[in-house]
């Protein structure tokens, strides 16, 4: 089995749907899993329409339903080419609509807000289905709620969803097509929950890996990972071939293309993953697997923004254990997560992207010393080959960087990655000129 995952503009448009069809009839394997996202743009609205609702501005919700219904309506039109298919299609969109429309009617709390924002995935999955029955295509809808669970962790509980779509898929010993959401979950107390913004590749690995399938495959409008960003950078090419933990780095530092927990339950179970390109089926995209280290190279060069820096500085730090322990306490009381971090003997310096409780953390940080922070900040990540048999390539990334104004270094935390802490407005500059010495 094959699991192939289906991004928002993969589906985009009925023309883009169309075209999801004999892709999957090109794949090798006998049997599929297709996981889709919702329609591009239908989650943002979505969750307009569940703010409104939680605003009690039921007039803009409704009204904002209708414009979304509208462009439903006109989708089907365009897709389906037979009376009973057109028919059997808007009967789909009615009843998710009409839901819609029926939550405003009573409270509406953060529970009906993720009801919202589930229908997007099962409106996409169930068209697509209906499309395929159009078509004489043998399919099978399976609703991820039945089997995608998080534990009281709020994390993924890999042994429930093993079970689960093992006993779903044993009921259909003789079909070879199955649809499923990606995104949508149950939590652990079982209400509609959601993998978060992207969750739909995190699906994918999740059930690729459980699966033990041949491939898991990312289809989306890139062309896999590129060496740079191409919205910023000039004649950057893409990476054939990627490591689990190259590849996270990247997808953690900036590289959009696939969210970054996906890599991992496919590196716990090792199912390789591939990243392909809708637009353009020939491109080989990049393959992410177990033992394809460059070696000795530098492959790729990624940023994140909306950093905030924080330094601590006490003099109770010096010769003291435990200093660092209460520090991060802090953060972890928080849940807030530290991307970078350096210390010295009297100081140390971190990174968040989350600063939600960032009032109520310098406040207790300030029992520890003094506090400085920086606003406005971005991490270049440089990756590759940076095991301590290697030399020579630090230097090259500090000679690419050595007119740009450095906050932070954080270098030989991970094999692969050395990451700078730099102002945002030098970011592009940075990834320049490092692209134009690196490679």
């Amino acid at each position: 089995m094959k699991v192939l995952k289906f991004g928002g503009t993969s589906v985009g448009s009925p023309e883009r749907m169309e075209q999801l069809l004999p892709i999957i009839k090109s794949q090798q394997s006998d049997k599929h899993l297709v996981v889709l996202s919702a329609v591009s743009g239908t989650t943002n609205d979505l969750f307009a329409i569940a703010q409104s609702y939680l605003k009690e501005e039921k007039d803009k919700a409704r009204n904002d339903i209708k414009i979304l219904y509208s462009k439903y309506k006109t989708f089907i039109k365009q897709l389906f080419k037979t009376e009973e298919g057109l028919r059997t299609a808007e009967e789909v969109i009615d009843h998710h609509f009409n839901l819609l429309d029926e939550l405003g009617n009573d409270l509406f709390t953060s529970i009906e807000e993720r009801i919202v924002l589930a229908q997007g995935e099962l409106l996409s999955t169930t068209l697509f289905h209906v499309y395929l029955k159009e078509k004489g295509i043998p399919s099978v809808l399976l609703p991820a709620l039945d089997f995608m669970r998080m534990d009281e962790e709020n994390e993924p509980n890999i042994e429930y969803i093993q079970k689960q779509i093992g006993i779903k898929l044993s009921e259909y010993p003789s079909d070879n097509l199955f649809i499923t959401q990606g995104y949508i979950c149950r939590n652990t107390f079982g209400e509609i929950d959601n993998l978060r913004r992207g969750g739909s590749d995190y699906t994918a690995s999740l059930l690729g890996a459980v699966l033990g399938a041949e491939e898991i495959q990312i289809w989306t409008d890139i062309d896999g990972f590129h060496n740079n960003d191409p919205r910023y950078v000039q004649n950057t090419k893409p990476i054939a071939k990627l490591s689990f933990d190259e590849a996270a780095e990247l997808a953690y530092f900036g590289a959009k293309i696939l969210h970054p927990q996906s890599v991992f339950p496919a590196k716990r179970f090792n199912v390789s993953v591939r990243l392909l390109d809708t637009m353009e089926l020939s491109a080989p995209g990049t393959l992410i697997s177990q033992g394809t280290e460059s070696d000795d190279q530098i492959v790729a060069i990624a940023a994140k923004d909306g950093i905030t820096a924080i330094r601590i500085q006490s003099s109770r730090m010096l010769l003291a254990y435990g200093f660092l322990r209460r520090v991060f306490e802090v953060f972890e009381r928080y849940k807030t997560p530290i991307d970078m971090i350096t210390t010295s003997e009297v100081a140390v310096s971190l990174t968040i992207d989350q600063t939600t409780y960032l009032e109520e953390i310098i406040q207790e940080l300030n029992y520890f010393g003094s506090v400085e922070v920086d606003h406005d900040q971005a991490i270049v990540c440089i990756v590759g080959d940076f095991r301590s048999n290697k030399h020579g390539h630090a230097t090259i990334v500090s000679e690419a960087v050595k007119h740009i104004p450095v906050r932070m270094i954080s270098y030989g935390g991970s094999e692969h990655n050395i990451s700078l802490l730099v102002p945002a407005s030098y970011k592009i500059e940075a990834m320049r000129s490092l692209h134009n010495r690196l490679f």
